[in-house]
């Protein structure tokens, strides 16, 4: 169980981190899956991108062609500490989500090197708008993706970074900031399949139909890795229970398809 005075720390002000687009999309049923993207266009979708306001989707960075949802750079004169987020206009609780990743292309050279073959899927995160100009990243938990960056390296997929949060792991609290999976190593331009379920405060990660990765009850909490946010989102903290989806851009080029949720 979660330390005490953890929790006793922690109150209400995860309500702050939830609240924004509720209702700008077709609210899911429960056991029904639902495709998030319909591979056309980002409608029901939201760019937040570092040093730009809520919904600009600076050079592109986010596009949906030839059915996959991409993120590109080729627009980009410089990274500019850029990191970006697309988010689902939906917060979602309890939640099994599916899709397909694959690395491609060549990495932004002016982005920071420990993004090279890596990306990922934020979950529980506050809401877009939220986020300030300036916030280099969310409140959030990430599903954590990575490719193989040299033959016999192992480098693990499905991993958990936890930017302005922590988890329980083992029944205890976990305070480092990312959590490496069980994963075997995928190579970059292959397809990997990743499933997200998470219910009730337990979270499970699944690569390739393998579960890789199991860990609970998240919350937010304050860390050094956050910078430009408001302060008034640290105050009452608590237990995160819900919150947005964001798939993540940092300066490797990425595709996505096949996403849907299901409700549970």
């Amino acid at each position: 169980m979660l330390n005490n005075i953890k929790a006793l720390k922690l109150t209400s002000a995860a309500m702050m981190l939830t609240l924004g687009l509720l209702g700008c999309a077709n609210q899911t049923q429960k056991g029904e899956w639902i495709e998030l993207f319909n591979g056309k266009n980002l409608d029901n979708w939201t760019a937040k991108i570092n040093h730009h306001k809520t919904g600009d989707n600076y050079a592109q960075t986010f596009r949906a062609e030839e059915g996959l949802l991409k993120i590109r750079y080729d627009k980009y004169t410089e990274f500019n500490e850029r990191f970006g987020h697309l988010f689902y206009n939906q917060v979602f609780e309890n939640f099994h989500l599916v899709f397909d990743y694959k690395f491609s292309g060549e990495f932004f050279d002016s982005a920071p090197s420990y993004a090279k073959r890596n990306s990922g899927v934020m979950f529980y995160s506050q809401s877009p708008d939220s986020i300030l100009t300036d916030q280099n990243w969310p409140i959030s938990v990430e599903m954590q993706l990575l490719a193989e960056l040299a033959p016999g390296q192992p480098r693990p997929t499905g991993n958990m970074c936890s930017p302005g949060t922590e988890i329980e792991f083992n029944g205890k609290l976990y305070g480092e900031h990312c959590l490496k999976s069980s994963s075997k190593t995928y190579p970059m331009d292959q397809w990997v399949q990743a499933e997200l379920i998470v219910n009730h405060g337990k979270i499970t990660q699944i690569i390739n139909g393998e579960i890789v990765l199991e860990y609970a009850q998240p919350f937010a909490t304050k860390d050094n890795l956050i910078k430009g946010e408001d302060p008034k989102i640290w105050q009452n903290m608590t237990m995160l229970t819900s919150g947005y989806i964001g798939f993540q851009s940092e300066g490797q080029p990425v595709e996505f398809k096949n996403i849907k949720i299901k409700k549970l």
